[in-house]
């Protein structure tokens, strides 16, 4: 790991185990948890927003001025807009998708979840999402929830990752197999 993502991760996790701390006293997980969805949503759809968190350019005052209209806009609880008012005062805003990621792996660590994340094919339907879910929680022994991802370049089948582990069913694995196998043999 490079030392800024290092040095990034650790200031994440700190803001990410004192919020959810405050949280889990005041028993507000389930606010903070759509909070964190919320956030991550947001993180997910707005190049705006990811350019000002990341960028120099923009002053404190400019980023606590958007932050402020940002929590107003979504309605998100004071608890993580006062956070992430004081990660603005700090200049502390480009650690916000680390601040998701380790909350939401908290969030679910305490909800006894695992996160599986699956990349497909194609998109996956409800029953298939509904069974390959099933699937991995009686093999894992924890509840499941599924991260999924399409990439037409699989041709076929699965990429799962829970945790450190990766099951690879996609055809172009095999095919990229295959290929190697012929290599050795001519």
């Amino acid at each position: 790991m490079s030392e800024p993502a290092s040095i990034s991760s650790g200031i994440a996790a700190r803001y990410a185990t004192a919020v959810f701390e405050l949280a889990r006293e005041d028993k507000a997980l389930p606010t903070l948890e759509q909070d964190v969805e919320a956030l991550d949503a947001a993180l997910a759809e707005s190049a705006d927003l990811r350019r000002m968190i990341s960028s120099p350019i923009f002053s404190r005052e400019e980023q606590a001025g958007s932050i402020t209209a940002l929590v107003a806009k979504m309605g998100l609880s004071a608890l993580v807009a006062h956070t992430l008012g004081l990660m603005a005062a700090k200049r502390r805003l480009f650690v916000l998708p680390q601040l998701v990621a380790q909350l939401q792996a908290m969030i679910a660590d305490e909800k006894g979840e695992v996160t599986a994340e699956v990349t497909a094919a194609s998109a996956l339907t409800k029953t298939q999402a509904d069974k390959l879910s099933a699937a991995l929680a009686a093999r894992i022994g924890k509840d499941v929830k599924l991260k999924t991802a399409v990439d037409a370049t699989l041709i076929g089948g699965l990429v799962v990752k829970v945790g450190s582990k990766m099951i690879d069913t996609s055809i172009r694995s095999k095919l990229d197999a295959l290929q190697n196998a012929m290599k050795e043999v001519g």
